[in-house]
């Protein structure tokens, strides 16, 4: 039973990482867009944000992808999670179809998070470099 458990929260990691891993590709693929786009979003040091996100979406995703420093990992995406949905998906001042997609963008980050403070509590299980 536990042979199942360690491929279930396998899965799961991969499931949760793949989004990061992705997302930190093309913004590493289009770094000045990036930086542009979050410039527009009104936020300090475009360039400096930019690559933070970088490291922390590809860097932290593709940790919690091997299960390696997975705790770490997860606390790093948790705190990105938090500081950057209320900045990106502030559904509450927009109106209509706007309104309607960064709330469930805004909610889909909560469940993401939720998901890594699950990987923080339990750790990635033993299929993982970390082995926990």
């Amino acid at each position: 039973m536990n042979g199942q458990k360690d491929g279930v929260a396998l899965i799961g990691r991969i499931a949760l990482a793949a989004i990061f891993v992705l997302s930190g590709l093309q913004k590493l693929i289009d770094f000045t867009g990036t930086a542009s786009m979050i410039a527009g979003a009104g936020v300090p040091l475009p360039t400096v944000a930019a690559a933070v996100a970088v490291v922390i979406e590809l860097g932290g995703g593709l940790a919690i992808f091997a299960g390696w420093m997975t705790r770490v990992a997860a606390l790093a995406i948790v705190v990105f999670l938090i500081i950057v949905s209320p900045i990106f998906h502030n559904f509450w001042t927009m109106e209509g179809e706007e309104r309607m997609m960064n709330q469930v963008m805004f909610l889909k980050n909560v469940s993401m998070l939720g998901g890594f403070l699950l990987l923080m509590a339990f750790g990635p299980g033993r299929y993982s470099v970390d082995k926990s």
